[in-house]
């Protein structure tokens, strides 16, 4: 595959993309799981999905539009739907979690929409829906490029109000954080993350990507920093050993990542208990 990536241009394009990708979503996963927020990562992946339908169908319709990038309109659905979510939260302010199946459902029906009066994108639809390795072109790496360049710029301006927030959310705002707004920036941070990760890791499995690695991260970190050094450590593994897996046998690149990313945990999760069992064993035994 290394000779292959050398000579090849789309094998060059989702290598760096994985890999940054790689990094972005369990980063921000860390977070999003730390405040109990997992559903919202499924909610705007159905929001980009509508965007990328109706892109679709757009640049099928409109023939000035037909070079039109999916991606382009796939992010702002994304980050218009990240928007609304906050909006609806602040609107249902003692029934919060409204908001996820609100804008989902919104998502879905809208997709649905666009995907029905479909006549010749299917093939297109279905490498965004599951990730395609040979779809990554040049732009789409740039644009991943771009939104990791914004995602750290957010992470080193606002690190540690966002781990104040993650874990006392009425201290922070006690403590005259600007809460809502921060929250707000990383709803907006997390949608362009999602949009960026359709073309490797599909927008249906983009969710697992920012939870599962998370998911073996807390089994053995016994810290916030660890937690997230662990989480990328596995999102890496999951992106390149998927990559590797859906090149050589030929399979969508997001449902051999998010399948690693299981056996990662399952292997964290026997691994744990083995280690505690002959833990206990050697203490009962010194005993």
């Amino acid at each position: 595959m290394l000779e292959a990536i050398l000579h090849y241009e789309f094998l060059q394009n989702a290598f760096f993309s994985g890999l940054l990708i790689g990094i972005l979503a369990p980063l921000l996963g860390v977070f999003i799981v730390v405040r109990r927020l997992s559903l919202i990562a499924d909610a705007l992946s159905h929001v980009t999905l509508a965007g990328i339908a109706g892109s679709l169908y757009i640049s099928q319709s409109v023939t000035a539009l037909a070079m039109l990038n999916p991606i382009y309109l796939g992010i702002v659905a994304s980050v218009s739907g990240s928007i609304l979510i906050e909006r609806l939260r602040r609107l249902y302010k003692h029934y919060e979690e409204l908001a996820i199946p609100i804008i989902m459902s919104g998502g879905i029906g809208i997709s649905a929409i666009f995907i029905s009066l479909a006549s010749g994108f299917s093939t297109d639809l279905m490498s965004y829906l599951f990730g395609s390795v040979s779809a990554v072109s040049r732009q789409d790496l740039w644009v991943v490029i771009g939104i990791a360049l914004v995602v750290v710029l957010f992470l080193w301006l606002f690190f540690k109000e966002l781990f104040v927030l993650s874990f006392d959310e009425e201290y922070a705002k006690a403590s005259g954080l600007p809460a809502q707004w921060i929250h707000l920036l990383f709803m907006v941070v997390t949608a362009l993350v999602i949009a960026a990760s359709m073309r490797i890791v599909g927008i249906l499995l983009v969710s697992s990507l920012m939870t599962l690695p998370v998911a073996a991260a807390m089994r053995l970190a016994k810290g916030f920093t660890q937690t997230i050094i662990f989480a990328i450590l596995f999102g890496e593994l999951a992106v390149l050993v998927g990559l590797v897996s859906a090149f050589y046998l030929d399979l969508a690149p997001g449902g051999t990542i998010v399948v690693t990313s299981i056996v990662i945990l399952l292997l964290v999760i026997i691994g744990k208990k083995i280690a505690l069992r002959m833990a206990s064993r050697q203490k009962e035994g010194i005993s």
